[in-house]
């Protein structure tokens, strides 16, 4: 439960989102629940909705962030591809890629484990997250691709809003976008803060670019010859223990240097969570350390440590 009163900001955020997933109803209850409100902010990536008439905004002010003009720093190109399966040429250009960051779109769950099983069986490592993953696995999931113990993220659109990962190089619509919105959000994960990024089209034979484009993409060719990217230098362990159990960043890193004899800079990117906590440590590193930390306690408990599944 929360006070109410004195509550005079309230901030929707992707709340043409929210709108598009049936939360009118809800949205509609905040804002009848908190009558003290003098300002209401609603942020969108895009300018495609009506504003409803339960906001109560009569005479909104519009600031657009939107240049209407893609980023300069976005390179837009499509590959051809001779299979209406697609699978070999997203190997092939994954291959082409080496081991940079990818996020790669499918627009159905299905399709996404199927394009992840392909690619593993081919030996390139990777992710998949979409939105019937429980809370544990897309946690999970994200936070191997933000570590670097995946450079490739294979998903739905439900990656495509919201998402702070820094540094993705490559977008791949392995399947069309619906429209543009939709094109624009998967895209807004590539080429941020004056970093550059590409969006990549995968073109099968009865497919065409999409006619929103207000730039012309150059053609990639692929080489015949592909060489699988290097395998990540990370891994990541589980720790059943969060914030809930007093656990944070800092008795990670006492704990694994401590107990699991790692240097610092055996070390990556920690993540607490409530219940559960996620680490990156060099792959060389892995097997010695889960053996010196068995049966060891982090704050005085006895909690279970693993690679992260």
């Amino acid at each position: 439960n929360i006070q109410t009163k004195g509550i005079q900001i309230l901030i929707l955020d992707e709340f043409d989102k929210s709108l598009e997933l049936g939360f009118q109803e809800e949205m509609s209850f905040i804002i009848g629940s908190i009558p003290s409100i003098k300002q209401r902010i609603l942020t969108s990536a895009t300018d495609s909705r009506e504003i409803p008439e339960f906001l109560g905004l009569t005479d909104p002010l519009k600031i657009n962030f939107l240049t209407g003009e893609p980023t300069e720093s976005l390179a837009v190109q499509y590959v051809e591809s001779e299979d209406k399966d697609k699978l070999d040429t997203l190997f092939r250009l994954l291959c082409f890629h080496g081991s940079r960051s990818s996020v790669i779109f499918c627009n159905h769950r299905d399709a996404v484990e199927r394009t992840s099983a392909m690619l593993s069986d081919k030996g390139i490592v990777n992710v998949f997250y979409h939105g019937a993953m429980e809370q544990q696995e897309r946690d999970s999931a994200l936070c191997k691709f933000r570590n670097g113990t995946s450079d490739t993220l294979v998903t739905t659109d439900l990656a495509s809003r919201g998402l702070d990962i820094p540094n993705i190089r490559y977008i791949i619509h392995y399947h069309l976008p619906n429209n543009e919105e939709t094109f624009t959000h998967r895209n807004g994960r590539t080429a941020r803060m004056d970093a550059s990024g590409t969006a990549v089209f995968i073109l099968g034979p009865e497919e065409k670019l999409p006619g929103y484009l207000d730039v012309v993409p150059e053609k990639l060719e692929l080489p015949e010859q592909t060489v699988v990217p290097e395998k990540p230098k990370w891994s990541t362990l589980f720790i059943a223990a969060g914030k809930k159990d007093k656990v944070n960043k800092v008795d990670i890193v006492g704990f694994l240097g401590n107990k699991g004899e790692l240097k610092k800079e055996d070390i990556g990117l920690i993540e607490v969570k409530d219940f559960f906590s996620f680490v990156a440590v060099r792959k060389s590193k892995v097997g010695r350390t889960l053996m010196a930390i068995k049966n060891e306690k982090i704050k005085n408990k006895k909690v279970k440590i693993d690679i992260a599944k």
